[in-house]
């Protein structure tokens, strides 16, 4: 029962992470339509934030088609499968292990 509570707590967690990185992939691909100025902090924290992990969609696939670049839909969507698929089977794991 407590196990089942902490790993309910962890897979809602994760998700609400999952969630708002989402969000920020989104912020930034919407903020680099407009040419931000670079030296902007907002700026800086959002490609801090997601650059890395956009450099590692491009080792894996080519992400840019024609100058535009599809790393930040790419992103949105693995994250968005791993939130639907992997924290939902931690989350019934963790209402199995509560019954």
């Amino acid at each position: 029962m407590v196990l089942g509570t902490f790993l309910s707590a962890v897979a809602t967690i994760m998700s609400m992470l999952i969630n708002l990185y989402v969000w920020i992939i989104v912020i930034a691909a919407l903020i680099s339509w407009v040419r931000p100025d670079p030296f902007n902090p907002i700026v800086q924290v959002l490609n801090r934030l997601t650059q890395p992990f956009y450099a590692k969609i491009r080792k894996i696939i080519p992400t840019t088609i024609n100058g535009i670049d599809f790393s930040p839909l790419i992103a949105a969507v693995v994250l968005k499968f791993i939130d639907l698929s992997l924290v939902q089977i931690l989350m019934q794991y963790a209402v199995r292990l509560g019954i």
